[in-house]
């Protein structure tokens, strides 16, 4: 089992031991586990005197942003970046932390860049209780979170920009993931603004109203997250259409000028063929002239046709 823990006492942060850290009183008792497996159950069980549905909930392998209340305590379950390579489908990693008074645990399964500010923030002995901890969890997910979203903007707004038929291909991939990124963000961002929310709301003892305003705030930032994620899928949909539209014109062009080419050879490949027969009876066949005749003849056919589709301005698409 893997794992760090710290003890709060008077606004002092101490590194304790896993082993250690239940053994004694403090202002705040943090647990943190990085580790899904059986003796990290065990553990949650035989010393935390978790309760059957919490070991369940912190260890549970599918999750998604929410907020239960058990007894004056509260489970959350957020989403925030990961420092590891996540999966198109989960591209965010998941902490799951059970609060009661004057003790927070928290369990992740693939590294959180918030776990970090958070150590950084206890160490710095900004941290003093549970609705400190986990107050400052929410802002740092949001807080990560929020960078990630905007580059998905300009991404896109680099798309628009550059919107060129020769660079279909490429800008389709861009937009593309763009589009799937957003879709990803969004899928966690939109719940996690009500768990967030519900949190605050819950009559904690252990939350203080400087903490049910943090917590607001985060609420309010995954909310505008979420709006901005909508957005971009929605524009990256559009941005899509006009890809599409791109190479649909892309290819009328390139058909046009098929057309226009094979139009001009039609009659002339009938006149050579006719005169290309190997059968006695052709008119002019032994004449010296034949040949410059039916050459010009070809090339009048040629320029007749080409003047026509000038004036019926089909070499300008329209």
């Amino acid at each position: 089992m893997s794992g760090f823990a710290y003890r709060v006492s008077g606004g002092k942060a101490e590194r304790v031991e896993i082993k250690q850290a239940l053994a004694s009183d403090a202002d705040l008792i943090w647990v943190h586990l990085t580790t899904n497996n059986e003796h990290a159950q065990a553990w949650l069980v035989e010393e935390a005197k978790a309760p059957d549905y919490i070991v369940d909930a912190l260890t549970a392998t599918e999750t998604r942003p929410r907020c239960d209340a058990l007894g004056d305590g509260a489970f959350l379950n957020l989403r925030g970046r990961s420092s590891e390579e996540t999966p198109t489908s989960e591209p965010l990693a998941s902490v799951r932390i059970w609060a009661t008074a004057g003790r927070v645990i928290s369990v992740t399964r693939r590294s959180l860049v918030a776990v970090d500010d958070v150590v950084e923030t206890i160490e710095g002995s900004k941290i003093r209780d549970p609705g400190d901890l986990i107050a400052e969890f929410a802002s740092a997910i949001t807080r990560n979170l929020d960078p990630e979203v905007a580059d998905l903007g300009d991404t896109l707004d680099d798309c628009e920009a550059d919107l060129d038929a020769d660079k279909v291909f490429e800008l389709r991939r861009h937009v593309t993931k763009v589009r799937v990124a957003a879709i990803g963000y969004r899928r966690f961002l939109a719940p996690q603004r009500a768990a967030i929310e519900k949190l605050a709301a819950l009559p904690c003892d252990w939350l203080q109203d400087d903490d049910r305003l943090h917590l607001s705030a985060a609420a309010d930032r995954a909310a505008r997250m979420a709006e901005e994620l909508e957005s971009i899928r929605e524009r990256a949909a559009l941005m899509h259409e006009a890809l599409t539209d791109l190479r649909a014109e892309q290819i009328d062009s390139r058909a046009l000028i098929i057309s226009i080419a094979a139009m001009i050879f039609l009659p002339l490949t009938f006149i050579t063929g006719l005169y290309g027969m190997n059968v006695k009876g052709l008119p002019y066949a032994e004449a010296p002239w034949a040949f410059d005749a039916i050459t010009a003849v070809c090339t009048v056919i040629s320029a007749g046709i080409i003047i026509y589709f000038v004036r019926r301005h089909w070499f300008g698409h329209g």
